[in-house]
C-alpha cells in the first residue's frame, strides 16, 4: 500500500542519510525507469544512484560517474507524479535554455524554499510578471552602471587585504578564503546596493549574519524530507530561527526602500541624499546612483513603476545570489591558482605590467583582461548547481520527454564536465579557453550564467569584481596549498568540507 511505501522511504531515508526528492520517498515501491535516449536501464540503477547520492564529494564523482555513462541525458520516472530528466550535453541543453520563459516554469521543488524569504522576485517569477521585472531590472545592470562599481570593488578588496596583512604578520597566515572572500562580496553588495558601510568585514553585523543564516537554512530544509512540508516545518526550531532570520532582512531591506523613496520625493535626485555609514546620518555628499535608487526610478512603457515590496524583493534577491556565488568563484579561482603556481606567476607579471604606469593600484572599467588572466579565471567559474524547469512544451528533437509538467534539470556541473565535450575535464587546462581552441566548440559548453532569455542578470557585475579581486590579491600576495585536502562540498555554490584553506605570502608590490 501507499502507506507502507511511504512508511518504508522514510526508514530508509533516515538510515542512509541521503537527499531524496519528495516525490521519490512517496513513490519508492512504484516503478522508476532510467534511459540515456533509447538505452533503458534497470530500476535498480536508479534507486542505487539516489542512495549513493549525497552532497559531498562523492557526490559529484557519481555525476562524474553518470555523464560518462549517459554523455548527452537520462531521466527518472519518478512513480506517476513526476518524471525527471537529467541534461548533460549542449545540443540538449541550447533549446531548452534558449526557448521562450513562458515555457520553462522554475519548478517550486526546487525553488519554493526561497520564496519566504525572496518573495515574487525576479529568481522566482514566471511569465508576463517575470517579462515585467526582466525590463524593469536590465537597466540597473547596464555598464555605465557598473563602472561605478568597481571604485567599491577596489575599496572591498583593500580591507580584505589590509586585514590579511595583518594577520600573516601576527603569524597567522593560513585562512579560509571562503570565510573572508563572503564577507568581502557582501561588504561590496551591501554599499553597491544601499549605499550602506556595514563594516562587516571587521565587525559583526546582524545583517550579515543573517543572511548567513537563511542560506544555511536552506540548504538544510532541502535535505530534510520532514521539513518541505509547510505545515512541519514553520513549528521546527529551523523554521522558528528562518522567520527570525526573515524578519531581521526584510525588516531592514524594507526600512531603507521606504526612507530613500521619501528622499527621492523630496529632493528629486538620487545623487543628493544622506548617506549613511554603520547605522549614523553623515553630511550630505553626492554620491552616484545605488541598486535602491535605480529601482525606485526604473518606470515601465505605462509610466508604472516598482512598489516597495517588489523592490524590497529584488533587492534581497540581489544581495543572495551576489555574495555567495561570486565568492565561491573568487575562493576557488584562488584555490587553483595556489595550485598551479606556474599560472599564477604568468597572471601577476600581467597584472603588475598592467598596473605598472598608474598612480594606483586599483583597477578600473577600462582595465583590459590580459590573454593570461581571462583563460585562468574560467576553469574555477564552474558552479555546482542545476537549473530546474518545469516543462510545458517538447524539449528537442532529440529528447522525447512525457509530457508538460515534466521536471527538467540542466546540469551546470555535468555538462561543464562532460568528456565529450571538454577532455580531461578535472585537470586544470586555462589554455582550453583560448579562442583559437574555443572556435569549433559550441556556444552552451560553458554556461557559468546560464543562457538565453533567464540568464543571469548580473553575471557582467558578478565578472567585474571577480577580476578586479583575483588581479589585486595576485599583486600583493602569493597563495600556496594550506596543506589541508581539498574535499568540495555541492550546496547553492559549490563550497569545500571544512573550508578553503590557503597559505598567504605578502608581496611587495612594484612600485607606481
Amino acid at each position: 500500500s501507499l502507506m507502507k511505501y511511504t512508511c518504508l522511504s522514510l526508514f530508509i531515508y533516515y538510515k542512509q542519510n541521503v537527499l531524496l526528492p519528495t516525490c521519490v520517498c512517496v513513490c519508492v515501491g512504484c516503478v522508476v525507469r532510467v534511459w540515456c535516449v533509447s538505452t533503458y536501464v534497470c530500476v535498480c540503477v536508479c534507486v542505487c544512484f539516489y542512495l549513493r547520492m549525497r552532497s559531498t564529494e562523492e557526490g559529484l564523482q557519481a555525476v562524474d560517474q553518470l555523464v560518462r555513462t549517459y554523455s548527452h541525458s537520462c531521466s527518472w520516472f519518478l512513480g506517476p507524479f513526476y518524471s525527471l530528466v537529467r541534461l548533460f550535453h549542449p545540443d540538449y541543453i541550447k533549446p531548452l535554455l534558449l526557448a521562450p520563459a513562458s515555457i520553462t516554469v522554475k519548478d517550486e521543488l526546487f525553488y519554493g524554499f526561497l520564496r519566504p524569504w525572496l518573495g515574487q522576485s525576479l529568481l522566482l517569477s514566471n511569465g508576463e510578471d517575470w517579462s515585467r521585472r526582466r525590463r524593469l531590472l536590465t537597466p540597473a545592470f547596464h555598464f555605465d552602471i557598473l563602472k561605478n562599481y568597481v571604485k567599491i570593488f577596489n575599496h572591498s578588496s583593500n580591507i580584505m587585504h589590509s586585514k590579511w596583512r595583518r594577520l600573516v604578520a601576527e603569524g597567522e597566515s593560513r585562512q579560509d578564503m571562503f570565510n573572508h572572500i563572503s564577507l568581502m562580496t557582501l561588504d561590496s553588495l551591501l554599499r553597491c546596493t544601499f549605499s550602506y558601510n556595514s563594516n562587516c568585514q571587521e565587525s559583526s553585523s546582524e545583517y550579515i549574519a543573517a543572511i548567513f543564516e537563511l542560506s544555511t537554512l536552506v540548504i538544510e530544509r532541502r535535505g530534510r524530507i520532514l521539513h518541505h512540508w509547510d505545515c512541519l516545518y514553520w513549528r521546527s526550531p529551523e523554521g522558528q530561527r528562518f522567520k527570525q532570520a526573515c524578519s531581521v532582512v526584510h525588516g531592514f531591506t524594507r526600512t531603507v526602500v521606504q526612507e530613500r523613496r521619501a528622499q527621492l520625493l523630496h529632493r528629486g535626485e538620487p545623487e543628493s541624499h544622506t548617506d549613511t555609514t554603520g547605522g549614523e546620518e553623515k553630511k550630505k555628499k553626492k554620491r552616484v546612483a545605488d541598486f535602491i535608487d535605480l529601482l525606485l526610478l526604473s518606470k515601465d512603457e505605462d509610466g508604472h513603476g516598482l512598489t516597495d515590496e517588489e523592490i524590497k524583493a529584488e533587492a534581497d534577491t540581489f544581495m543572495f545570489g551576489g555574495h555567495d556565488t561570486t565568492a565561491s568563484g573568487i575562493s576557488w579561482v584562488l584555490y587553483n591558482l595556489s595550485q598551479h603556481q606556474d599560472h599564477q606567476d604568468r597572471c601577476r607579471a600581467e597584472v603588475n605590467d598592467l598596473l605598472q604606469d598608474r598612480k594606483t593600484e586599483d583597477l578600473d572599467w577600462s582595465a583590459p583582461v590580459r590573454p593570461s588572466v581571462r583563460p585562468s579565471v574560467r576553469p574555477s567559474v564552474r558552479p555546482s548547481v542545476c537549473l530546474s524547469v518545469r516543462l510545458s512544451a517538447c524539449l528537442s528533437a532529440f529528447v522525447s520527454v512525457r509530457g508538460t509538467g515534466s521536471i527538467c534539470l540542466v546540469s551546470i556541473y555535468g555538462t561543464h564536465h562532460n568528456p565529450e565535450i571538454w577532455p580531461d575535464p578535472d585537470v586544470y587546462n586555462p589554455m582550453r579557453f583560448d579562442p583559437e581552441n574555443s572556435k569549433d566548440r559550441s556556444s552552451h559548453a560553458f554556461i557559468p550564467f546560464s543562457s538565453g532569455p533567464r540568464n543571469c542578470i548580473g553575471q557582467k557585475f558578478a565578472m567585474a569584481e571577480l577580476r578586479v579581486v583575483v588581479a589585486l590579491t595576485l599583486r600583493r600576495f602569493r597563495l600556496t596549498p594550506g596543506g589541508v585536502e581539498v574535499r568540495r562540498l555541492p550546496q547553492l555554490v559549490l563550497r569545500a568540507e571544512g573550508g578553503l584553506w590557503l597559505t598567504l605570502e605578502t608581496l611587495d608590490a612594484p612600485q607606481d
